[in-house]
């Protein structure tokens, strides 16, 4: 295979740009060509910024994790993230509480991930609400928890930092290719995680994906921090906390008075819950009340849906104002980064888990995480939402983590190989850093079996999930 054979793949976009090709050698500079629709050509050098054993493409709860794992395992790892932080829809969407880490009182989420909550306990981030164990943080304290353990596990990060595309020889990618305050640099690696959440990766590698025949999505929500806010209040009181035991999570005074005012007549947007989240500061909460379809793979689309979800923000707020003596003197003190996701791509794998599979709790013979949020479908127009309740935890095949064909691809996360109604459970957070800490520790073994990662030994992969503390 000539250096003439090797492309470095992006997709058709909004921008125009549908393909770029590299020359050069890898220890040396390249010369980056882009091509558009219309015929136009320019290039850019392209510096290599190192080679690596796995590269981890997004920090969020499935990137640091798979990150976390890999290093521990003896890989020398690379973690992309867009942000100057990690965390994810954590922190860059202010989506809480993390969910779900238990399953009446035991743990169906270990391992790394756990660790992680209990470490962010310790430093007071976070308030752990049992018999659910979804987990309240304070989400500078997340920041700065996340940043000490990958640092501390030797990982390389590469911060506001935008994947833009990779190399690949046939279907094993070679490199990626980030754009940041440096230019655009290449990270060459062995073994690559996905774990950008839109399956972005994936994607730029031609990975066919699950097919959305009817092209609706679950709609994306636009959270912020609320303070002024009577958290003392009874009704806050028994709304803010989803452990199951104090009340619904939805704050049903306010969702049935905003019902009525649209049925008199009012022009309100489209809302979910709503949910009043607690951030470990008296007086302030998160809130989830913002909804609207939004495709987060269209850039103009999801640009279009964040300036309405934003005037959206300040509408319900004024509402609460006026409506709810709890709410009279609050105001926004934060708004997300960015709207949350709930569903975007996802790949087509070796293996889909479906709702029938993922309801039943099917257990597999390459079992690596597990799930217990209720299937929770959010429709993409009007207030509605269907719930399915699990009686029992459900179960992650590895073969959900790996396409066909691609010898070292993984991926973790909301972009795993999983129907629409299974995907509806495990896009939460805690499931998120369940399959992240198996992919975490499969690219590792990957290369000390030196097999693709459709080859290792899945006996051998959850031996080591165990090791940590995994519940499987």
């Amino acid at each position: 295979m000539t250096k003439l054979d090797r492309r470095l793949f992006l997709k058709e976009s909004a921008a125009g740009v549908i393909a770029l090709t590299l020359t050069g050698g890898a220890a040396s500079s390249c010369i980056t060509e882009f091509s558009s629709p219309d015929g136009k050509k320019f290039k850019r050098p392209t510096a290599p910024a190192g080679e690596y054993d796995v590269v981890v493409c997004g920090g969020g709860p499935a990137g640091f994790i798979a990150a976390i794992a890999a290093a521990r395992e003896g890989a020398k790892v690379a973690l992309i993230e867009r942000y100057g932080f990690l965390g994810g829809m954590a922190t860059a969407g202010y989506v809480a509480p993390l969910s779900v880490f238990a399953f009446k009182g035991d743990l169906v989420i270990g391992g790394i991930p756990w660790e992680f909550i209990q470490r962010l306990e310790s430093m007071g981030g976070a308030f752990i609400e049992w018999p659910k164990a979804n987990v309240d943080f304070d989400v500078e304290l997340y920041k700065l928890c996340v940043q000490r353990m990958v640092l501390e596990a030797g990982v390389d990060l590469f911060m506001h930092s935008s994947l833009i595309g990779c190399e690949c020889v046939g279907k094993r990618i070679d490199r990626v290719v980030i754009q940041n305050k440096n230019g655009l640099e290449s990270l060459q690696g062995k073994v690559f995680i996905d774990a950008t959440g839109d399956g972005d990766l994936a994607w730029m590698a031609g990975v066919p994906m699950q097919p959305n025949p009817d092209g609706t999505l679950q709609p994306s929500s636009f959270c912020f921090v609320l303070s002024g806010v009577d958290t003392e209040s009874e009704l806050l009181r028994n709304c803010m906390y989803h452990d199951g035991v104090r009340g619904p999570s939805q704050c049903l005074p306010v969702r049935e008075r905003l019902l009525q005012l649209k049925a008199e007549g009012m022009d309100l947007p489209d809302f979910g819950g709503p949910w009043f989240n607690n951030v470990l500061h008296s007086g302030s909460v998160a809130v989830n009340i913002t909804r609207t379809a939004a495709d987060s793979c269209d850039n103009r689309n999801f640009t279009a849906a964040e300036c309405k979800l934003r005037e959206d923000i300040f509408t319900f707020v004024s509402i609460l104002k006026e409506e709810f003596p709890e709410f009279k003197d609050c105001y926004v003190a934060s708004t997300a980064p960015q709207a949350g996701i709930r569903e975007s791509r996802r790949i087509l794998g070796v293996h889909t888990v479906t709702a029938e599979e993922y309801v039943s709790a099917e257990r597999y013979p390459d079992s690596i995480s597990r799930g217990i949020h209720p299937i929770d479908i959010h429709q993409s127009s009007g207030s509605g939402q269907v719930r399915i309740d699990l009686k029992q935890p459900a179960y992650v095949p590895y073969r959900a983590l790996i396409a066909p064909d691609y010898p070292n691809l993984l991926v973790s996360g909301r972009c795993i190989s999983t129907d629409r109604q299974a995907l509806a459970s495990l896009r939460v957070q805690a499931s998120c850093m369940g399959t992240g800490q198996a992919a975490g520790a499969a690219a590792a073994q990957s290369i000390k079996e030196k097999k693709a990662v459709q080859e290792i030994d899945t006996d051998r992969l959850v031996e080591t999930l165990k090791s940590w503390g995994a519940v499987l």
